[in-house]
């Protein structure tokens, strides 16, 4: 009998030397090729905010400004109507995403708990009928929901811009997913030392899910960052207009130019921009999280 070491066995189960370095470089291509992809609109934008008109439109395409033409932020910010009406509307986009990305991770997390650690009766229903729900799309929804909201004087308001998305059903099932192999012998062993349930979750189970409250946090937040269709029906005065609505009026308006478009898209990407890089570790953690128990 052939007595194997370690070394043999190595040999045996390594992959062949002329096929996994061609896959390797296979992979490498398609990723470098979506990252090019990817930066190049992100690229182009940062480096247009500082151009003129002229220079944007200019072929070929210098990448690099031949004067920071730091007037186009100016004018994105005064608008072409003087109003500075933008700072306004920046402060709106950031009311409504913060609260609904607070109020969704808040809620999520506590339905996402009960549906994963308890077993009520009905709890499987409950949990489908939540899911059930994903599977409307707004638009179906849209006129009842703004009748509603008319209805109840929420309209040009930021109830009215913040309530109709307090809760997400993905979001519940993200935190429900993500709770079901939280290890129940922490809970026993907090009941056992007496802490109540609401105790429970605040001090155990909310502090160890720092990967997916980030990770549903940026999704909510950007949700709400770049709606147009829900605000465009909601905000009816230009004090109450968010980011996404100024964006489309100034790129409308016939004095504007291509330098100050590009401005005002880089102004409203920055906030999605120092979010990720914040939450960047808890996010990529908690993709790398899915990945294993998916394993």
């Amino acid at each position: 009998m052939e007595h194997i070491t370690a070394r043999t066995l190595s040999a045996r189960t390594a992959p062949h030397p002329g096929v996994v370095p061609w896959i390797r470089i296979l992979v490498w291509i398609i990723l470098i090729l979506m990252l090019v992809f990817t930066v190049t609109p992100l690229v182009f934008m940062a480096c247009s905010s500082f151009m003129t008109s002229r220079q944007i439109l200019r072929m070929p395409f210098s990448w690099i400004p031949e004067t920071f033409h730091y007037q186009n932020y100016i004018k994105a910010l005064r608008g072409n109507d003087g109003s500075w009406i933008f700072l306004r509307n920046i402060g709106n986009s950031l009311v409504v995403s913060l609260t609904v990305a607070a109020s969704t991770v808040l809620i999520a997390s506590i339905t996402g708990y009960g549906l994963a650690k308890f077993k009520f009766k009905g709890h499987n229903f409950v949990f489908m009928m939540i899911m059930a729900t994903m599977m409307i799309p707004f638009e179906a929804i849209m006129i009842p929901l703004y009748m509603i909201a008319t209805g109840m004087k929420m309209q040009d308001s930021y109830a009215g811009l913040i309530v109709p998305f307090l809760v997400s059903a993905f979001g519940v099932f993200q935190m429900r997913q993500y709770l079901t192999t939280f290890p129940s012998e922490y809970l026993d062993a907090s009941r056992v030392d007496g802490l109540g349930e609401f105790k429970i979750f605040w001090r155990i189970v909310f502090p160890n899910c720092k990967p997916v409250i980030a990770t549903l946090g940026i999704l909510s937040f950007r949700g709400q960052w770049d709606n147009l269709l829900w605000p465009l029906l909601i905000a009816q005065s230009e004090k109450m207009k968010t980011i996404p609505l100024y964006v489309s009026k100034f790129s409308e308006e016939k004095m504007t130019d291509e330098g100050a478009m590009m401005a005002v898209a880089m102004i409203a990407s920055l906030p999605m921009f120092m979010l990720f890089g914040i939450l960047s570790k808890y996010f990529i953690g908690g993709a790398a999280v899915y990945d294993s128990r998916k394993g």
